[in-house]
């Protein structure tokens, strides 16, 4: 069974994602469900899906009524150990968040630079969290990601977002 860890910088945490409910992988996404790791009142559950080839980990998060409250975007380095089955993934601090009423957010710019400027992060990291960062939003900006999101996650699982 595949393992899925994320390690983040800021806070410096190493957090096993093994218990989220796996749907679907293949060498393009990797798509789970989840709960909160820690109870919230605000967020229920959430379906993700990393994109392998781009870095991006997209995810729908539901509110206690299991709408969509909003699309967050977490830019990832992905490391794939396949001896193991198991994936890493490294936040690259970025994260963009997209409002059911289409607005863009940038979240965490600050920590990028905090994280270099402290040598957490190498400079390949941040030019990486840089380019994949643009790469997502110029999707973001000619096409509607949401949509896009609930085509992939249907055709590959059958649940409708």
């Amino acid at each position: 069974m595949a393992r899925i860890y994320r390690i983040r910088y800021i806070p410096s945490e190493t957090i096993d994602l093994s218990s989220d409910k796996l749907l679907y992988r293949d060498s393009k996404y990797l798509i789970t469900q989840w709960d909160p790791i820690k109870p919230r009142n605000d967020i229920q559950s959430g379906i993700s899906c990393v994109f392998l080839e781009h870095g991006w980990k997209i995810s729908a998060f539901f509110g206690q009524d299991n709408e969509i409250m909003y699309w967050y975007c977490d830019i990832v380095d992905v490391c794939f150990d396949k001896e193991a089955d198991t994936y890493y993934l490294y936040d690259l601090l970025t994260d963009i968040k997209i409002m059911p009423n289409g607005r863009v957010e940038i979240i965490d710019l600050d920590e990028l630079a905090i994280a270099f400027e402290e040598n957490l992060i190498t400079n390949e990291q941040l030019i990486k969290s840089l380019k994949q960062s643009n790469s997502l939003l110029e999707l973001i900006y000619t096409s509607d990601v949401p949509e896009h999101m609930r085509k992939i996650i249907f055709s590959n699982t059958g649940i409708e977002v």
